[in-house]
């Protein structure tokens, strides 16, 4: 009975313990975040009005002004790189999981490691050198190029890992019905892992959203409206940077506003993920 009494006392006392350290772990995690977004929310707050959605930006040295062609080159570029790095990752994760267990599967593992750890200012030289180059002009595919590269790895992996976890169950119930392994693999496992994969493609278009040294050797930037993928386009991330680094008072102003506006754009990103993925579970 002692002994019992003791091993209970030692068990609650561990569970308190790891407890305490897994919320200390979490606010250690969490305070930092909900800083930088007070930060910039107190920067920034003001000159986020409608004008600086829908206004061009002023000359310079002239006050006032917006970024709604930032905002829109924004949205072109991160489209550009999802639409390339987006359907790369799922596919590459879905084999590394379902049938890279080879040499083959081992080496685009680890390149993919690799690739996750290369700066991203050396993704914009590798892409400056591959397609600006030979198209002897900027442009937003370019840059959208970049941006897919830098995807790549993150939703790979995360694809992978996800799927891991569908149980082995659900693919034998596939094949005892007949069903061939690439389409047990596309309707239940990767239906399964669904939601998991969409953490994983929000996190690569955030990643996406915020670089600004591959867009400065691809994209360039844009002080006027367009829309043409063939051609230099603005971007937020690029925006601050110029602005943050001017001497105008109200440029600075603004980099802080268009900090802001690009965390709530990723914030708007990842709640429409949440939904479209929570509705898709609820239908099912």
């Amino acid at each position: 009975m002692k002994h019992r009494n003791y091993f209970l006392y030692r068990k609650k006392t561990t569970n308190v313990i790891m407890m305490s350290l897994t919320v200390i772990a979490a606010l250690a995690a969490v305070i930092p975040l909900f800083l930088i977004f007070y930060y910039t929310l107190s920067k920034g707050i003001a000159y986020l009005n409608l004008n600086f959605f829908i206004a061009m930006p002023k000359p310079v040295g002239e006050p006032g002004g917006g970024m709604a062609n930032a905002i829109v080159g924004t949205l072109i570029l991160i489209g550009i790189g999802g639409a390339i790095g987006i359907p790369v990752g799922i596919m590459t994760g879905t084999y590394l999981s379902e049938f890279g267990k080879n040499k083959f599967g081992f080496m685009v593992r680890f390149l993919t490691d690799v690739l996750s750890g290369v700066p991203s200012i050396v993704v914009g030289v590798v892409a400056y050198t591959m397609v600006v180059i030979p198209m002897k002009h900027f442009s937003a595919l370019a840059g959208g190029i970049a941006l897919g590269i830098l995807m790549i790895p993150t939703i790979t992996r995360t694809t992978e890992e996800m799927i891991k976890l569908v149980p082995h169950s659900l693919r034998e119930a596939g094949l005892a019905l007949g069903i061939p392994k690439w389409k047990t693999t596309i309707a239940i496992v990767l239906r399964t892992a669904w939601k998991g994969i969409a953490t994983g493609v929000l996190l690569g278009l955030s990643r996406a959203a915020g670089e600004t040294a591959p867009l400065l050797f691809t994209a360039l930037g844009n002080r006027f409206w367009s829309t043409k993928i063939m051609q230099p386009i603005a971007s937020l991330t690029v925006y601050i940077y110029d602005y943050s680094k001017s001497p105008f008072e109200d440029w600075n102003q603004q980099a802080w506003t268009a900090a802001l506006v690009l965390i709530i754009l990723i914030s708007v990103l990842s709640l429409l993920f949440r939904f479209v993925t929570r509705s898709k579970y609820k239908s099912d």
